[in-house]
């Protein structure tokens, strides 16, 4: 049995499935007093805020500026009166609320995050946040499951709203605003540059951890490196064997389904992009540990990371959010200030170069979520239904608008292990 036949695991499908998404019809009970504050914070919220809320009654709220219209206020404030901002994304999914430019809107609300919800409430945060289940736990077993409940989807999902590269990844531009038609070329930037920090070369032996679709690591190999490549779901390796079979490179390029935490052996550089996001709090010092084991001495580690302000990561790790909730489980992203502390504490990897690009991933989300949005109709045609639809539009627009605010930031990374003296 190889590596990767024993890391095998079973996974299952989502697309249709009403069952995965229970919370969404109908909204949950509240009473009517818990309502009824919910309406006036709210409210309140949304009147010192550059966008304009229209409610199904006529009566109006906000400076001006993006439009949401809620078509369903009752249900509206009850969902996040109960579950939060879960509520605010799950009350999109059933059609209570609409925005003609919603990640304009969403980036209004994105900007003023961390200002959304009353200082007096925040400090009750631990009453009355969501906490994230023990499920998600990236566990070896969770990990799978958590990875799978995304990435084994379908690949043709993917593929319609992906650029040819199938990168799965903030893109590298060389200007703005960018076009579908650059996009391949900009995810090929991207790859080039992190190989080229990790000194990815003849002879090279490369790890990636996380394979994607197999771009990154075909063009390592299109180098003269040789690759081990791990990923945790089955759809993505099935198609990037297929990929790497097509560039004639299967001599070169070895990808084992297979958790980081299972990889063997000493490399010369390791590349991993964001892939930090999906492994969770309680096991950074695990991931860097093994980059670091893997490494060799002298050898060079290149990361891409989506990333957080520290302040509102220390004040969120423990909540369960909608993303979280629907569509990366047991995701967490890093502040800069946490990579930092976790490699130094644990590591013998040192931090020594770190470009942020936020403003790129903007442009890439929105280009996917164009694309989406056109291809609307071979979503449907691969069996995934409206509320699927709203879900996956949903996500794309929050993400984007968590760019474009500035609230989330990308770093790519070079970690160095400095060889021993003698």
């Amino acid at each position: 049995m190889t590596t990767a036949e024993s890391c095998r695991v079973e996974a299952p499908r989502q697309g249709t499935d009403p069952a995965r998404r229970p919370d969404v019809v109908p909204p949950p009970p509240s009473s009517r007093a818990r309502t009824a504050v919910t309406r006036a914070v709210v409210r309140r919220a949304l009147e010192r805020l550059p966008l304009q809320a229209r409610f199904a009654d006529g009566t109006r709220a906000g400076l001006g500026g993006p439009v949401i219209e809620i078509h369903d206020p009752e249900a509206f404030h009850r969902r996040i009166g109960v579950q939060g901002l879960v509520g605010f994304g799950e009350s999109y999914m059933a059609g209570e609320w609409d925005a003609p430019d919603l990640a304009a809107a969403l980036t209004v609300l994105a900007g003023d995050a961390a200002r959304l919800i009353p200082a007096p409430l925040q400090r009750l945060r631990g009453l009355w946040a969501m906490r994230r289940p023990d499920v998600q736990r990236n566990t070896p077993a969770g990990a799978r499951d958590n990875i799978s409940r995304h990435y084994d989807l379908s690949n043709d999902l993917f593929a319609l709203f992906l650029d040819d590269t199938l990168s799965y990844s903030a893109a590298l531009f060389r200007g703005f605003p960018a076009s579908w038609s650059l996009l391949a070329d900009a995810q090929h930037r991207k790859i080039d540059r992190l190989l080229d920090l990790a000194e990815v070369g003849p002879g090279t032996r490369l790890l990636e951890i996380g394979t994607g679709w197999g771009e990154l690591a075909i063009r390592a190999a299109a180098r003269g490196a040789r690759v081990t490549t791990l990923t945790l779901s089955r759809e993505q390796q099935a198609l990037a064997r297929e990929r790497v079979r097509e560039a004639g490179l299967d001599e070169r390029v070895s990808i084992e389904l297979c958790d980081y935490r299972e990889a063997t052996g000493t490399y010369d550089a390791v590349v991993s992009v964001e892939m930090i996001e999906a492994v969770g709090e309680e096991f950074w010092p695990v991931y860097f540990t093994t980059l670091d084991a893997r490494l060799a001495p002298g050898g060079r580690a290149a990361l891409q990371a989506i990333t957080m302000p520290h302040d509102r990561l220390l004040a969120s790790r423990d909540t369960f959010t909608w993303i979280q909730k629907y569509v990366f489980p047991g995701g967490l992203l890093p502040s800069v200030e946490a990579v930092e502390e976790v490699t130094r504490a644990h590591t013998g990897l040192r931090v020594t170069r770190r470009d942020a690009f936020g403003a790129h991933y903007a442009e890439t989300l929105r280009l996917w979520r164009e694309r989406f949005t056109e291809r609307a109709g071979e979503v449907a045609a691969l069996g995934f239904d409206e509320t699927f639809r709203r879900m996956w539009t949903f996500y794309l627009a929050y993400s984007e608008a968590g760019f474009r605010s500035g609230y989330l930031d990308v770093q790519q990374y070079l970690f160095t292990k400095e060889a021993p003296t003698p």
